[in-house]
């Protein structure tokens, strides 16, 4: 994903970044948004609810979750990225110093 990429005025994400017992896909602080890329497996067994728990307690801390499906992302990288950017730097400009 193209998240991870330093750009000067362009937000920060880190990958793999946990959040008390929650590992997230990529999280960037300034915006406190986290972005989640689900599999075929978030569809099937008790998977959904522990993902809703999951994003229930970061709402608690103060953190938007958003999820995209991994075909999604792999069929159009460059326009979820772009989303997830906008959206940061909207979020980020919203936000408290820290």
């Amino acid at each position: 994903m193209r998240l991870r990429r330093r750009e000067p005025g362009l937000p920060s994400f880190r990958r793999q970044h946990p959040v008390g017992p929650y590992v997230l896909d990529f999280y960037c602080s300034a915006a406190r948004l986290c972005i989640e890329v689900d599999g075929y497996t978030h569809l099937t067994e008790d998977r959904p609810e522990r993902d809703a728990r999951r994003d229930a307690h970061l709402h608690r801390l103060g953190i938007r979750v958003m999820r995209y499906a991994a075909a999604t992302v792999l069929a159009d990288p460059d326009g979820i990225s772009a989303s997830i950017l906008e959206t940061a730097d909207e979020l980020a400009a919203q936000a408290p110093p820290p």
